[in-house]
């Protein structure tokens, strides 16, 4: 890979590229635009980190990929790049069950700061998917009751302070 070229990652729904172009996505073919780069309305994305390119993932096909030509960056700090031109260097793959148990990871690792209900903790443990939908709905009703109860106390004050502080 030349030393002009930015190895990045890119997350594609299908082997196609986005937004109506169509154009096929192969291993060792370079796709380039024409005109004006400008991240998030024209240009051939990436982003360094795996994670950043995840928060824009329109789908779970993994790319590594090679950005050329010109390159802007987008954010500060950088979160991707768009470029005239990406080369797809490896991948092509779906990493679906991958993601899901990244996801399951990052909630585990949380799990102990909120009461969670048993249903969610063993399904985040396990993957078992025969449990997904009574987990997601016992998680579902945790929050919602745990924000329920965090709103009336908050609005309490708030009417309190309304009135006065009158509470009788």
């Amino acid at each position: 890979m030349d030393n002009d070229k930015l190895l990045v990652w890119h997350f594609s729904a299908a082997a196609t590229l986005a937004n109506g172009d169509g154009r096929a996505i192969r291993l060792g073919d370079t796709l380039t635009v024409e005109g004006q780069i400008h991240p998030c309305y024209h240009g051939l994305h990436g982003s360094a980190s795996a994670l950043d390119a995840l928060r824009y993932a329109p789908g779970p096909i993994l790319w590594r990929c090679a950005l050329g030509g010109a390159i802007v960056p987008h954010g500060d700090p950088v979160d991707k790049y768009a470029a005239s031109e990406r080369t797809a260097v490896a991948g092509g793959v779906d990493v679906t069950p991958m993601l899901r148990d990244f996801a399951r990871q990052c909630a585990l690792d949380v799990v102990h700061l909120w009461d969670c209900p048993p249903i969610v903790k063993e399904y985040l443990t396990t993957g078992d998917e025969s449990l997904w939908a009574a987990a997601r709905a016992a998680a579902r009703d945790a929050a919602r009751g745990a924000a329920r109860g965090a709103q009336r106390a908050r609005f309490e004050v708030l009417c309190l302070a309304a009135v006065g502080g009158a509470a009788a």
